[in-house]
């Protein structure tokens, strides 16, 4: 086996993902350049490093030493130590600072770093907290090294290599030997599958019951991610049985010890038995009892006069509102509980300002929220008073007690008479739960949404769930007033809703279809539609006011797709734009991204009046923003997003952002664009359905374009398919009300 030492000079190639490399390294004493390839999970330019592998002629590119194992060695001349510290390996040091450490410190920098820190502060530029930076990442380089190779033999990645550094430390290889099963609950992006393969590499029987109850858990968890608050317990066993491959008798004990240890939760449920992850069950029978408790106190305030209050409203600001817009207000000052729904155009922001004025007129403090940043800016407009998201209410944030937490809870509640909630349909039973958990009794909740659009991302079916219990007051809005009659979005979104075609380019009219029949051809017109056409029809802004909604990932005209494609021609490589690679993505100053995971934990910054500064944390799934910086000294890639928060992100973290030039339908939930283009090739029945367009095109303000055949939207009307999702907040509420029997 040949030996290799030398300094890396070039790497050509680097998957992000598996850490593979071509690497080019000048040997020392020859001073030749040789070319390596194999599984480097760090290395850098500038390092020097030690090989041993074998001789091997590529057809191409000639002679390469395949590497079999390598370390890294500390750097031996002036030369090679700059290179090594400039390489950006070590967090606070690039080229600038290398260089001024190299020429001050001279051969001995490296020791000083390791050894004597805080002399790092006798180089200009570098602070305390810098020199302190410096010393931690260089430290934990060296440990990171070992880590990595103990992971990738058990093919972990790169990226997710370091995720696991960072959660569990120097104690990594102890913490994933002891359970690796616990990767699955700990780390974002690794599932059971990923863990289990480490633990049978490891030697951990197929049988443990370790690995039983972390499958029957990953199962639970993978229903909750579709939607589902439980499992039949027929379906769980099914899936469990699939997954692990085990005998029966092995899950229905891991069932048993699960429930018994107070993990899950087993109900009967009529003909079948229904088993829920603890939280969740908690969630849906806590939230049905709160519901009760707030809609029946008696202590609510109670109002006179109510008509003569509404029509008050109205001489004021100069309106007449409709019977439907009347009664949901008198429901409004007459019950504690209420919920109003309707499409678009039904008047719901006119009854909210309405309550909200009436509310304020008799003393009553009113607080706004939905669930999204995108959907709260909207609403705050609309009320020309703040709103802020469900999180922000409820004051997510780290206690004492939890390591995080809703600040706001049964101990210290919201400091609100009337609490409005937006976009309901998004709320999941969870998010609800801590809501509710929140809001004491003497509090009036009105929950406004559109049933008819999809339902949150998360487990439950809350809004859809809560009305059909027929326990809770519901106003439904069907009446399209004058002014948006006007907008053929709204009077399609409606008609698409009842099933009928919507009406397409009307003359002088805002939604339009673009026929083409090709996948190929779409994708040529969606670029057309976004660089040149709608700019030039409307002066619309292609990454400001232009959205494209796919119902699909995959595909050419998938979102992962549309995404490279996009940023070709909207957001080019420039050698003023800094760029960092995260797997298959490339991030690039100017980008236009979202994050598609809570994290709230993430740190944020909002600039107020007279230099304040608002800090927070959290940032969810769906909000989206713009890369203003990629600092590659720091690690570090700089998000402003929509709702002007300013998010630091640390180049571990970049798998929860994905690149938002085009979003799933899904995903847009809660937001408005001033223009939508939805693109639509034939796709699996189960997805292409009506709920899905009609949520598509009401995300839309100004201008709604469908993009491909007449024959597809037909078939998506038609499909009034709505997937079952099992929950029964329907059933307890009904409970709860004594208008049935467990």
């Amino acid at each position: 086996m040949a030996e290799l030492i030398g300094i890396v000079e070039d790497i050509v190639f680097r998957n992000e993902d598996n850490g593979f490399s071509v690497v080019g390294i000048r040997e020392e004493g020859t001073q030749l350049m040789v070319t390596c390839v194999g599984n480097f999970p760090f290395i850098n330019q500038g390092e020097r490093v030690r090989l041993e592998g074998e001789w091997t002629t590529h057809p191409d590119y000639g002679q390469q030493l395949k590497m079999v194992t390598y370390s890294s060695a500390a750097p031996t001349t002036i030369q090679g130590m700059e290179s090594y510290l400039a390489s950006g390996l070590i967090r606070g040091v690039g080229a600038s600072t290398a260089r001024k450490l190299v020429h001050h410190f001279g051969e001995d920098v490296l020791d000083i770093i390791q050894f004597n820190p805080q002399r790092l502060i006798e180089v200009d530029g570098i602070g305390e907290s810098r020199a302190e930076m410096i010393a931690s990442s260089f430290s934990e380089q060296k440990e990171i090294r070992e880590v990595m190779i103990f992971l990738q033999s058990y093919g972990i990645t790169t990226a997710y290599a370091l995720k696991i550094f960072k959660t569990y430390g120097s104690n990594t290889i102890n913490s994933v030997r002891e359970n690796p099963y616990r990767l699955a609950e700990d780390i974002i992006g690794i599932g059971f599958k990923t863990a289990d393969r480490i633990a049978r590499a490891m030697g951990v029987d197929s049988n443990s019951p370790y690995r039983v109850a972390a499958g029957i858990n990953y199962v639970l968890s993978q229903a909750a991610s579709q939607g589902h608050a439980y499992l039949p317990e027929e379906e769980l066993m099914k899936r469990a049985n699939q997954l692990l491959i085990v005998e029966e008798t092995l899950v229905k004990n891991g069932l048993i010890n699960l429930t018994l240890s107070h993990k899950l939760v087993m109900e009967q449920k009529g003909d079948y038995t229904a088993v829920y992850l603890s939280g969740f069950f908690q969630a849906e029978s806590g939230s049905a009892q709160i519901l009760r408790d707030l809609a029946l106190d008696q202590s609510i305030k109670q109002f006179s006069y109510i008509e003569d209050k509404i029509r008050r409203f109205e001489k004021d600001n100069k309106m007449i509102l409709a019977e439907e817009q009347r009664e949901a207000v008198r429901q409004a000052m007459q019950y504690g509980v209420i919920v109003i729904t309707g499409g678009p155009g039904t008047g719901k922001t006119t009854i909210i300002n309405c309550m909200i004025e009436l509310f304020t007129h008799e003393g009553l403090k009113v607080e706004l929220a939905a669930p999204t940043g995108r959907a709260a800016k909207r609403m705050a407009e609309a009320a020309h008073q703040e709103a802020k998201t469900i999180h922000r209410l409820l004051e997510y944030g780290y206690s004492e007690e939890h390591e995080d937490a809703f600040q706001r809870d049964e101990d210290n509640p919201i400091k609100a008479d009337v609490v409005i909630i937006d976009e309901m349909s998004m709320v999941d039973v969870l998010l609800l739960y801590h809501l509710l958990k929140a809001i004491v009794k003497g509090t009036r909740l009105i929950m406004v949404g559109d049933v008819d659009q999809l339902p949150s991302v998360g487990p439950g079916n809350v809004l859809r769930d809560i009305i059909q219990s027929n326990v809770i007051p519901v106003i439904q809005l069907t009446e399209i007033f004058r002014q948006a009659q006007e907008s053929m979005i709204i009077v399609n979104a409606h008609r698409i809703n009842q099933g009928d075609m919507p009406l397409l380019n009307l003359k002088e009219k805002d939604f339009f279809i673009d026929k083409q029949s090709s996948a190929e051809d779409i994708l040529k017109t969606l670029d057309e539609l976004i660089t040149a056409r709608l700019p030039g029809y409307g002066n619309y802004r292609p990454l400001q006011d232009i959205q494209i909604l796919a119902p699909m990932r995959k595909g050419l005209i998938g979102v992962n797709n549309l995404n490279k494609e996009l940023q070709k021609v909207l957001n080019p490589p420039a050698p003023h734009k800094k760029e960092k690679a995260s797997g298959d993505t490339i991030f690039r100053q100017g980008d236009k991204v979202m994050q598609i995971k809570n994290n709230y934990k993430l740190q944020w910054t909002i600039p107020g009046k007279d230099e304040d500064v608002f800090e927070g944390e959290g940032i969810f799934n769906g909000d989206m923003g713009f890369i203003q910086d990629i600092d590659k000294e720091e690690q570090t890639l700089t998000i402003l997003f929509d709702d002007e928060k300013t998010v630091i992100y640390d180049f571990s973290q970049l798998d929860e952002l994905e690149l938002s030039y085009a979003v799933t339908i899904h995903k847009s939930q809660g937001s408005e664009f001033p223009v939508v283009v939805i693109p639509l090739a034939y796709g699996p029945p189960m997805l292409m359905t009506r709920n899905l367009l009609y949520t598509a095109v009401t995300r839309a303000r100004e201008l709604v374009v469908l993009v491909g055949k007449e024959n597809m939207i037909r078939r998506m009307v038609e499909n009034n398919h709505i997937a079952r999702r099992y929950s029964s907040l329907d059933e307890r509420l009904q409970q709860a009300y004594g208008m049935v029997t467990s």
